[in-house]
Order: structure tokens, then sequence, then C-alpha cells
């Protein structure tokens, strides 16, 4: 016999949990309305939106692919990263390793040739690297230069491609003539100019919406990275970045994570009625978790509340061998906090990659007064890069 609950129990169910017309979409809706006048600011994996409330009209920013830069220097990040898959598909007895390792040699001969100062300062034209543009083409064509030698030495003698020669001669060597800087500190050097630009931008852009942070309602909409990353406050960047521009008076209760709340797509934001249905949604989705806080702060008063707690980062040193949080960077000069961090987001699945510099460019900018020129970068403003080759690759 095929189980179904009677309709009369199915009625019962839906009346409140369900649907539309349930008493807990009701409820919903009647807070969302009666809190029409109060900011919600809602963030998704590249934009930030903000609806001043009252029927005003939102105003928006973007900080991933569609801003200047994070494309090319996000590709070059990635060059420590490809290297390491081309060689684990040779461990795999994967033939097309080589295909690849060509057509990646082939792509960075492409990038190597267009690579200037003047691309960087004219073209890309970000504020907060105004005056590194020199250092970045710099940057980018020695990284180039680094992984066209690996990539080639490999074809050559695959006997190479391994991670303990990956680690010694790449990724990161010990006072070798021919890589004086470790990609791995350029990934972290590339991870930290890209957020420093982002960082800069948004909590530029916050200050000038003169928010009022305590009645702020927050919701992080849709996928932030990886599929199972930034879903806990400790792991969304966005999470620290906001209640840092705030000078702290945002209120960690009431930021909600929603991975699972529909895409806002800005385009539909440009049509006065299409804008006001979003608007009304995705006050809905704030107030569909905000509601049963509110019952139940009522309905158990007496008993311990929730609290939502934001941890200092730990500390690591010499001897820690492995730990359960990201831990802190304590200066540029803590590289092995730095390196960890790179570690870290790679291993832990619900890191976003982001975080790997995140907390502390954010943190920095903050104390310097938003000022990214004050700002020291690990693995890029410590680091002297070979000057940029004209010769062709």
């Amino acid at each position: 016999m095929v189980y179904d609950p009677r309709p009369e129990f199915r009625d019962l169910y839906s009346i409140f949990t369900s649907g539309a017309d349930s008493i807990g979409s009701h409820l919903t809706n009647i807070r969302a309305r009666h809190s029409a006048d109060d900011p919600l600011l809602v963030t998704t994996g590249s934009d930030i939106i903000f609806f001043p409330g009252s029927g005003r009209a939102p105003v928006t920013e973007s900080f991933r692919r569609s801003t200047r830069g994070f494309v090319e220097l996000t590709a070059i990040s990635h060059l420590g990263v490809a290297v390491p898959y081309i060689i684990r598909m040779r461990d795999l007895g994967e033939p097309a390793w080589e295909e690849d390792a060509n057509r990646l040699i082939e792509r960075i001969l492409n990038v190597r040739a267009v690579n200037d100062e003047a691309y960087w300062r004219d073209t890309v034209a970000v504020a907060a690297w105004s005056g590194a543009e020199a250092k970045i083409a710099d940057l980018v064509d020695y990284s180039c230069d680094v992984t066209l030698r690996f990539l080639r030495q490999g074809l050559r003698d695959p006997a190479q491609l391994s991670f303990d020669y990956l680690r010694e001669h790449f990724l990161d060597p010990v006072d070798s003539p021919d890589v004086p800087v470790p990609m791995n500190d350029m990934m972290a050097g590339t991870f930290g100019l890209v957020l420093l630009d982002s960082s800069h931008r948004i909590m530029g852009w916050l200050n000038d919406q003169a928010i009022d942070w305590e009645r702020l309602m927050v919701i992080i909409s849709g996928r932030a990275g990886r599929a199972t990353a930034g879903l806990t406050w400790q792991t969304n960047s966005m999470c620290h970045l906001l209640w840092q521009a705030s000078e702290h008076r945002l209120l960690p209760e009431r930021l909600y994570i929603a991975p699972h709340a529909p895409s806002l797509v800005l385009e539909n934001l440009r049509d006065d009625a299409a804008r006001a249905e979003l608007e009304a949604q995705f006050r809905a989705i704030w107030f569909s978790s905000r509601v049963t806080v509110e019952l139940g702060r009522a309905m158990f008063e007496g008993y311990p509340a929730f609290r939502q707690v934001i941890n200092p980062a730990p500390v690591i040193d010499e001897t820690t061998k492995s730990l359960g949080e990201i831990p802190a960077i304590q200066s540029p000069a803590d590289r092995r906090a730095v390196m960890t961090r790179l570690r870290f987001v790679m291993e832990d699945p619900a890191q976003q990659l982001a975080n790997a510099t995140a907390h502390y460019i954010i943190d920095q900018l903050c104390a310097c007064g938003n000022r990214p020129a004050k700002v020291i970068v690990p693995g890029f403003t410590n680091m002297n890069y070979p000057r940029r080759s004209t010769q062709p690759g």
C-alpha cells in the first residue's frame, strides 16, 4: 500500500507552512509591509544593492567579474593552481594533460604580449592601484615567465612534474635565483590586490549612502563562490566587510545568509514595477527568518537567548600543525599565516577562496581611513618582482 497522508492532515499542515495563503506567509508579508521604510541591503555573488526604503529607488555597486581588473588579476592568480591541476591529471594517467599544458602556454604567451604598464594605468585604471601599475605589470610578466619555464621543462622531462618538485621549484622555493618570488606569494598578492580594490570601493560606496546601520536589514543572497562556501558569518567575507564598514554598528542578528534565495539580476531593477516587486520579495525573504526570531523571543522568554558570536581568528605559530578556524594574519610579514590561509581556503569547502587575504585587507583599509595606498598587501607590497621583460616569451 502506497503511503499518502489524508487530505485533512495535509490541509492542516499547509495552512501554516506552505503556500501564499498560509498563516506563516500572512505574518511574513504583514511584517514586511510594516517595515517598508527600513533600509534593506542585498548582496549577491557579484553585486550589492541598497534599497533605502519608503519606495525610493535602489542604488547598486558591483565587485567581481564586471569590475575592472578582476578578470586580469584572477587569471594570473590561477596560474599557481592551473599547474598543479595539470600535474594531478598526469598522475591519474590522463593523456589530456599535455594538451592542456600546451593550451595554457599559448594563452600565457598571448597575455605576456599585451601586458604593460600603460594597459594597467590607462585601460584597467583602478583607483586603488594608482601608482602601482608598473609593479603589477612586473608581477604579471614574472608570473607568466616562471609558469612558462616550468611547463616547458615539464613537457621536455615529465619526471619533473611531481608535487615535491613543484613545491621546491615553483610554489615555495627558498633563495632561488630563478624563482626569487615564490608563486605562493604571487597568489596571495593577487588575491590581496583584488580585495583591495573591491573593499575600497564598497566601503566608500556604503559610506556615501548614509545608512542607518542599526535598522538595516541585510540579505546575502544566493551562491558566493563555491557551492559549499560562505554560508556562515565566519566564512563569508561580506559579513566582515559590512560589519567593519559600519564601525560595528550593524547588528549581526539582522544579517541573514540565504544561499537558496532567488537570483537578483540588476537589469530587472530598471523597470519601476519590477523593481518594487523585487524589493517586496526580498523584504519578505528577510522576514521569513525574522518572524521566527521575534516569536521565539516572545514564546520562550526567560530561557537563554541565542547570540551571534564574532570570535577573533586564532593565531598560529611554528608549532601549529592544524586548526579548525582560519587563522589571523598578524602583519604583512606573517608569511606562515598567509600561506596557511591559502591552504585553508582550498581545504575547507566552507571557505570562500577570497578569504585568503580578505579579512586582513578589510581591517587594514578600515585602520587607515579607506586609503588603499597605505595598505601593505602581503605578497605584493613587500615583494620585489623582477622588472618586466620586453623580449618575446
